[in-house]
């Protein structure tokens, strides 16, 4: 049951994540970093404490109890997950959502299993799994192997873009991805995704927060199980980081654009925009939440992380079938995206598989 409840709950969160970005596309008139950064405050700061306070009581005294390790482990974990949060948002931009999400998510995938380990070879930890141990062990070398893979079923993808870019004038690009740029997309995909994987490591170094949690629930609910909520209490301490990146970045553009006009322009729907951006704040921090829930559920944060990136690659995709972004296309450059996509759903399962064993 545990099992079937986690899947559940990653499945809707990996829903949430593929689609947060949608309501963005409503957004009449602003530039990218004013719906951006909108966006990001109710992803960021607004609702993971609120999250927080309706599902674990006394997160705040969690929180300041900590050790300042702990916390400042976690929030650079969160730091370096926002550059990745940011430039994931100019991958989106630049490639689609089908493509853009297919190598950013793959590469998180990948490197999210396999950046903690990197971290416990050189800080070794009791319990927890080295890089040197993962290369000694069937199930850390099937890990590395799905790594391989994944980045196989990436270059396919990119493959598949360069194809779309060759067949599409630039008006046919342009009617499914407004700024379509194959090769600057491509290299923010690639950091934002390594980057991106980071916010796994904060969720295992913000753990001790979420030990606290779960330990007073079981006193006031013995037998109940592990407590669903307990990651909550992690997610505000790590999305700081995320929102200190994401802030300095977005005021340099805004000052360097003057895009901070864009909040007191009445010739845009300004009341309409500000909604769509909190509908697509909230949505993205959905993923988190239930996340949380299945993680909880199934008890290995690594393989959490893995079903969680290949429900977000599905939803992903199947939003950029909605938005024909493939549309216009050869049926040879359908096929090449399907196979990339395909390929990275497969490294998914062997790095979930290696985790498992």
């Amino acid at each position: 049951m545990n099992a079937l409840l986690g899947l559940l709950f990653h499945s809707i969160g990996g829903f949430a994540s593929g689609s947060f970005y949608m309501p963005y596309n409503k957004v009449k008139g602003w530039a990218w970093e004013s719906f951006w950064i909108i966006g990001g405050l109710f992803s960021w700061l607004i609702v993971p404490p609120l999250a927080a306070y309706l599902t674990i009581p006394g997160f705040g005294t969690i929180i300041a109890n900590c050790s300042t390790q702990i916390l400042t482990i976690t929030f650079i974990m969160g730091l370096l997950w926002g550059i990745g949060g940011l430039t994931y948002g100019l991958g989106v931009r630049y490639l689609g959502m089908s493509l853009g999400n297919s190598v950013v998510l793959g590469f998180c995938a990948a490197f999210g299993a396999v950046v903690p380990s990197i971290y416990y070879t050189i800080y070794p930890t009791v319990g927890k799994v080295s890089f040197t141990d993962m290369l000694s062990t069937s199930g850390g070398q099937l890990v590395l192997l799905g790594v391989l893979v994944c980045l196989l079923g990436i270059g396919i993808s990119g493959k598949a873009g360069m194809m779309k870019e060759r067949e599409l004038t630039k008006e046919q690009q342009s009617a499914s991805v407004a700024e379509f740029d194959m090769v600057k997309g491509l290299i923010i995909a690639v950091i934002s995704g390594i980057l991106s994987s980071f916010f796994n490591f904060g969720i295992e170094a913000g753990k001790p927060m979420a030990d606290v949690a779960n330990e007073a629930w079981k006193v006031l609910n013995p037998n109940q199980g592990e407590f669903l909520y307990q990651n909550n209490v992690i997610f505000v301490v790590i999305l700081w980081g995320g929102l200190t990146t994401n802030l300095i970045w977005t005021t340099i553009l805004s000052l360097k654009n003057k895009s901070y006009e864009n909040f007191t322009d009445k010739s845009t729907p300004i009341t309409r925009n500000v909604l769509f951006c909190a509908l697509a704040g909230t949505t993205w921090f959905l993923q988190f939440f239930f996340y949380g829930m299945g993680e909880s559920k199934l008890g290995n944060g690594a393989s959490s992380w893995i079903l969680h990136m290949s429900t977000i690659i599905l939803t992903a995709n199947m939003w950029g079938i909605y938005r024909k972004e493939w549309s216009g296309v050869k049926a040879e450059t359908k096929w090449t995206i399907a196979t990339g996509i395909a390929v990275i759903l497969l490294s998914v399962v062997l790095v979930g598989i290696g985790n498992s064993m």
